[in-house]
This record gives structure tokens, sequence and C-alpha cells, in this order.
């Protein structure tokens, strides 16, 4: 029987959830959206290794995030969806302020590099656990066959992150004047993340745990030990690889490579600078953002597999012809044009990514779903996808070639829609709610 809640109450429950996903991603995002200047702070300011030093450190908060999965999928499967995403929240918060504290290399030497990693670390583990906690409590509130529509509004939460540094940049160094945004005035967007935290956090507070959760818990078959069920189950691992390689790390190559590599490309290999790109590349960012929404409803009707697969394959036909043309209107200075293109190559990654939320969740069964969901998402989002600015900045500066920079995610991009083809099962059909001791995986249609 489908008790999912009514419309209102549902657009309170994704409201909520995306304000402090935003808030989340905003923080872990303005680190990489300012790598340029963090590397001349930061790091020995004669070093030619100085932003590959910085990605690095950027990279690490990635890599992390599956240790975060455990660690709060643990905590959202045992104890609630709600209070998880509450902690990650206040750890983001902390970590991102911090960074603004942190001295230069002019000031402290090696000991600012070696803190402002730390710090990342700890992003890296609250981001972990954020993402699977805000997609499993909206969708365990949605209705069976509409599903793929309201989760995908989580999909927005990171693009508009992205925007929201982005937009805070630009409007401090605007403000500011150069100079002293260069010298000081950076930090202000770090900082900035107190105050959104502090409202975020005061509207999460308010929520009441998913309706699922709160069912399984008051039968109490609750997972004990979600971590060894998630893994120790065979039937469940196998799920959890198939989510990995026939989802997620395509979903995070094409994601990551759209927002960043494309960045980066403006940035620093075609040197047009932080205001300018940031002018190009927001409106992109702006227009592109609902696009998940319409390919998350999309998939409700067409199926998870095919919006998806569609995605992968139109990167794989358009986004080389995309980027020659980015690369002529930047030298051009055809303004117009490059955030045209660049809305071309976010359109085609919000129809891989718009579905991805739905058939998570519907991969795995409510009572080891946070755990058995975060872990494949944050390898394959987290580690291959956050890794791939980094990959594709080596590839660029070691061939001496801008287009080296898609590589990497359309190689990876292949081997999700190939191993996809064979292994992925359709779960747009699979009722939630039907799920009677949520003990088992749901079985695809």
């Amino acid at each position: 029987m489908n008790r999912a809640v009514g419309a209102r109450e549902l657009s309170k429950v994704i409201a909520a959830a995306a304000a402090g996903t935003i808030v989340e991603w905003y923080d872990f995002f303005v680190f990489g959206s300012l790598a340029t200047i963090l590397a001349r702070h930061f790091y020995p300011p004669e070093s030619e290794l100085a932003f590959l030093s910085t990605l690095a450190t950027f990279a690490v908060g990635f890599v992390v995030r599956p240790l975060g999965a455990l660690v709060f999928g643990r905590l959202g499967d045992v104890v609630g969806r709600k209070y998880a995403f509450l902690l990650t929240l206040l750890i983001m918060g902390g970590g991102t302020a911090l960074i603004g504290l942190v001295p230069s290399y002019e000031k402290v030497g090696a000991f600012a590099p070696i803190v402002l990693l730390l710090l990342r670390l700890v992003q890296g583990l609250a981001i972990g656990g954020e993402y699977g906690g805000a997609v499993i409590y909206v969708a365990e509130h949605a209705p069976d066959g509409r599903r793929g529509r309201y989760a995908s509004f989580i999909q927005i939460t990171a693009t508009a992150g992205l925007l929201a540094s982005l937009g805070a940049i630009l409007a401090t160094r605007q403000l500011l004047g150069d100079a002293a945004f260069e010298r000081w005035g950076w930090r202000l967007p770090f900082f900035a993340s107190v105050l959104l935290v502090g409202l975020s956090l005061w509207i999460r507070v308010r929520m009441r745990e998913s309706p699922l959760f709160e069912r399984l818990k008051s039968s109490g078959k609750t997972s004990r030990s979600p971590v060894l069920e998630s893994l120790r189950d065979r039937r469940n691992l196998k799920v959890m690889l198939t989510a990995l390689l026939a989802v997620t790390m395509g979903q995070g190559a094409i994601w990551y490579a759209s927002h960043f590599t494309a960045y980066y490309l403006l940035l620093n290999t075609l040197d047009l600078g932080l205001i300018e790109t940031s002018k190009v590349f927001c409106p992109a960012l702006a227009l592109a953002a609902p696009c998940f929404v319409l390919f998350g409803a999309l998939s409700d009707r067409l199926g998870r597999r095919r919006v998806m697969w569609t995605g992968l394959v139109l990167a794989l036909l358009t986004w080389i012809p995309i980027y020659r043309g980015i690369l002529h209107a930047a030298a051009n200075h055809e303004r117009a044009l490059l955030s045209a293109l660049l809305f071309a190559q976010l359109f085609v990654a919000t129809m891989v990514n718009g579905p991805i939320p739905a058939l998570l969740v519907e991969l795995f069964p409510t009572r080891i779903r946070y755990t058995s969901l975060s872990l494949p998402y944050h390898i394959g989002n987290g580690v291959i996808g956050g890794l791939t600015p980094l990959i594709s900045t080596l590839l660029t500066k070691r061939t001496g070639e801008p287009l080296a920079a898609l590589w990497f995610p359309l190689a990876i991009a292949v081997a999700t829609l190939v191993i996809g083809l064979f292994v992925l099962p359709e779960t747009r059909h699979i009722a939630l709610w039907n799920e009677e001791d949520a003990g088992e995986p749901p079985r695809a249609a």
C-alpha cells in the first residue's frame, strides 16, 4: 500500500533536505572554486606544482568520502536518516569556516598545507554521509511511480552549491576589488558558511524522520550492523558492485568533467581569469540545474536506464565537438556562444545524473539502504569522479592538448555504458511501499 506523504508535505521535505545539501556542496566546492588562489597562499610561491598540489588536496576530500559513507551510513541505518545528516551539516560547516582561518604558507610554512589537508579530510567525511541521507530521505517520502521526479531535486543541490560558491566569490571580489580579494577577501566565502549552516540546521531540526524508516524501526527490523550486513550478503554485495561499475563511476566522471574540468580549462588553460570564467559559467549552470528534474521525471515514464544511457551516448558523440567549440569561442571572446556551449555539455550531464537518485534508492532494501547506497556512490562519484579534474589537468599538461582533458571521463563513460548494458536492472517499477519486511533487496521488474 502506498503511504507516501501528500504533495504539500513532500515539497517541504524536498526544500528542507535540499537547503542543507546545497550548503554542504557550497562548503565542499568553494575550495575547488578558489583553487588557483589557494595555491598562491598555501604553497611555496615559486613552485610550479602549487596548483596541482591544491587540486590534489581538493581530491583528498573525494577519496575519503567512502569512509564517511560507512560511518554515517551506519548511523543513518541504525539511528535514523535525519540525525545522520544533521551531524554531517555541523561537521562540514565547522571544517569550512576553519579553512578561512588557516594562516598562509608565508606565515607558517609547511604547516599551512598540512592543516589545509586535514580540514579537507573533515569535509570529505561529512559529504560522504550527506548525499545518501538527503536522497534517501526524499525518496522514502515520495510515492511509487514518481520517485524519479522528486528524488532528482537533490541532484540540483550539487550544481546549486557550485553556483553559489562561484556567485559568492564573484560578488566578494567585485565588492572588495582584486587586490584586497587576493590578500584576504578570499577568506570571506569560507566564513559565510557559518551563517548558511546555522539557517540550514534550524530548518533540518524541525524535520521528521523518514516514514519508511519509522515503519521499519517500530517493527524492530532495523539492522544492528548495516556495514557487515551490506558487505557479507553476496546478493547485496553484487548489487553494490553493479551500482558502482554500471552507474556511479560514469555518472561521477561526467558530472565532474562537465563542471570542474570545463571550469579549469577556461580558467587556467585558456587563461580567461576568475571573473570572466565565472560570468560565462554561472548562466550555463543556472540554466542546466532544472534539467536534472526534467530527466528524473522522464525516467519515471521511460525508465532509469534508458535516460541515463542516452546521456552517456550523447556525451561520447557530442563532447569533443562541443569542447572544440568552447576553445574557438574562448579564443574569439564570444561570451554568449561560450555560455551556450557550456550549457550544452551540462545538459548532457543532467541527462546522465537525473535518474540516478531514484535508481540507487530502488536497488537496496530499507534496513541497509543508507550504507549500501552511500558506499558505491562515494567510490564512483567521489573517488573516480572527484579525481577527474586532477587527472584531466595532468593529461592536458602532459600532452599540451586541451581536449586531452576529456580522455578520462569519456573512457569511464564507455566502461559504465558497456557494463550497464549487461548487468544493470531497470528499477522504475519497484514499489518501495510494498516492501513488507524491508529485509530483502527489492527485485527489478
